[in-house]
């Protein structure tokens, strides 16, 4: 599993590939709190395209990191192009608190708008 990070503007991008599972979770959320803790951040956009594979901990890592973006004031989105990622992103809740996009471009636009 790797993450790859690259800013547009205040808008933090974790692009994932690989695996997000309990083997990578404390890995990915010690990641990506480093990068949130930077001053420039306000909205991030969960990069889901590269991911393989993904379990109830990679929810975790994400609702968690959903938490600690809102409590800054910030708001997050999901690029996702995989229909079994999506399914368990549907079935546990998460598209409740994230909207999910095709491109990035259209998770940008709705940060932008919400």
């Amino acid at each position: 599993m790797e993450i790859k990070f690259s800013n547009r503007g205040s808008t933090l991008i974790a692009a994932f590939s690989g695996e997000l599972d309990h083997h990578f979770a404390e890995y990915a959320r010690n990641k990506i709190e480093r990068e949130l803790i930077k001053a420039t951040t306000r909205d991030v956009v969960f990069d889901l395209t590269g991911l393989s594979f993904m379990d109830s901990s990679g929810i975790g890592v994400l609702v968690g990191r959903y938490v600690n973006i809102r409590k800054l004031g910030g708001r997050a989105a999901i690029i996702c192009r995989n229909t079994r990622i999506k399914k368990i992103l549907e079935i546990s809740g998460v598209l409740k608190l994230m909207s999910v996009h095709d491109e990035l471009d259209h998770a940008l636009r709705a940060l932008s708008t919400a």
